[in-house]
C-alpha cells in the first residue's frame, strides 16, 4: 500500500503525544477522527501499528518505521516551504511571532501596530509563549527570546542586555519596611515560582539567593508576579523594563548587578531574505531595543 502524508501525519501525531487525545489537539480534529484514522491505517496496512497501554500509545515495531518515514516527509515538506517562502519579495501576507509574555505586555503590541501602520497588508499572528519554539517546524516565523540561538540554522542578532531587580507595591514597602539587603528578605514575603525554576535564569537565581520559608505567594509566569506584586503579596524578582515606571511599584536593593540577561530576534536562516521577515526584524528589532533601553535606565 501507498501512504500519503494525509495518512502518516495522523501516525505521526500519535506517535510524537503518545495518546489520542493530544494527538487530536495537535491536529485540530475530534477523538473519534483520530480513533477511526488509526485504524483505518492500520487495517489497510494489516498491522498494529501501536500498543494500547494504560498509560498510552507506544509504537510497534511497524509503527515505528512509519513514524520514521513520516518524519523525513515532513522535513522535506517543511524545508520546501521555507524555501518557497524565502523567495518571497512581497511586504504582504502572514506573519508568525513569538515572545515572551513580558515583552508582549509591556513593550511589543504598540511597535507591532506602527509596523502593520506601514505595512497594512501584513497580518501579524502573535504567539506570547515562554516556551522556546521550533523554527525549523515553522512554528514562528520570527522569534523574540531571552536566549542566544543555539541552532546552527538560525539568524538574527542581540538587541539588549535585561537587567533586573527587586520590586514591591509602595503600600506593601510602608506596613512593611524596605529591606537593605537580601538577608533583611527573612522578615518578608518573596513572591516565587510555582514550579520548574531552574528553567529560567531569575528563577534559578532567585532560589540559589533565598531560602523557600521566604516565599509567601508563588505563580507561574513574570506577568503573574508581577500583578501580585503590584496587589502588595511581596516582593518579586522582575526584569526592569516590566517594573521600572510603575507608579504602584518601588525598587528593592536596586539593578542587580549579578543577574543579567540578553534578548535576541532569531529566524531561520531560509526565510532571513523574506521581504515582511526581514522588514520586521529590523523595524520592530529595533523599536524593541530603544524600548528596553529606555524602560531600563
Amino acid at each position: 500500500m501507498t501512504f500519503g502524508w494525509d495518512d502518516l501525519r495522523f501516525v505521526l501525531a500519535i506517535g510524537r503525544s503518545g495518546n489520542l487525545a493530544a494527538a487530536a489537539t495537535a491536529l485540530s480534529v475530534n477523538h473519534s477522527t483520530m480513533f477511526r484514522r488509526l485504524n483505518a491505517v492500520e487495517a489497510a496496512i494489516g498491522a498494529k501499528l501501536f500498543e494500547r497501554l494504560a498509560n498510552g500509545y507506544r509504537p510497534t515495531e511497524a509503527g515505528q518505521r512509519l513514524i520514521e518515514a513520516a518524519e523525513r516527509m515532513e522535513a522535506e515538506a517543511l524545508a520546501l516551504d521555507r524555501e518557497l517562502t524565502g523567495r518571497d519579495t512581497r511586504l504582504s501576507g502572514k506573519l508568525r511571532v513569538t515572545c515572551s509574555e513580558t515583552l508582549g505586555l509591556k513593550v511589543l503590541t504598540p511597535l507591532i501596530r506602527a509596523f502593520r501602520d506601514r505595512h497594512p497588508g501584513i497580518v501579524v499572528e502573535l504567539s506570547v509563549d515562554n516556551r522556546p519554539v521550533d523554527m525549523a517546524r515553522r512554528e514562528a516565523d520570527v522569534a523574540i527570546r531571552a536566549t542566544r540561538p543555539a541552532e546552527g540554522d538560525l539568524f538574527g542578532r542581540k538587541l539588549a542586555d535585561v537587567r533586573w531587580g527587586f520590586f514591591a507595591a509602595r503600600d506593601y514597602l510602608k506596613s512593611r519596611g524596605t529591606p537593605k539587603r537580601l538577608a533583611d528578605f527573612g522578615t518578608h514575603d518573596v513572591i516565587g515560582w510555582t514550579e520548574n525554576p531552574v528553567q529560567t535564569k531569575a528563577g534559578t537565581y532567585l532560589s540559589k539567593q533565598l531560602p523557600a520559608a521566604t516565599i509567601g505567594f508563588r505563580a507561574s509566569g513574570f506577568v503573574s508576579q508581577y500583578v501580585a506584586a503590584r496587589a502588595g503579596l511581596g516582593i518579586a524578582l522582575l526584569p526592569v523594563y516590566l517594573a521600572s515606571d510603575d507608579k504602584e511599584l518601588a525598587p528593592v536593593l536596586g539593578r542587580l548587578d549579578d543577574l543579567l540577561t540578553e534578548m535576541w530576534i532569531v529566524t531561520h536562516r531560509s526565510l532571513k531574505d523574506t521581504a515582511r521577515v526581514r522588514s520586521f526584524m529590523d523595524d520592530v528589532g529595533d523599536g524593541v531595543k530603544r524600548e528596553i533601553a529606555r524602560l531600563s535606565r
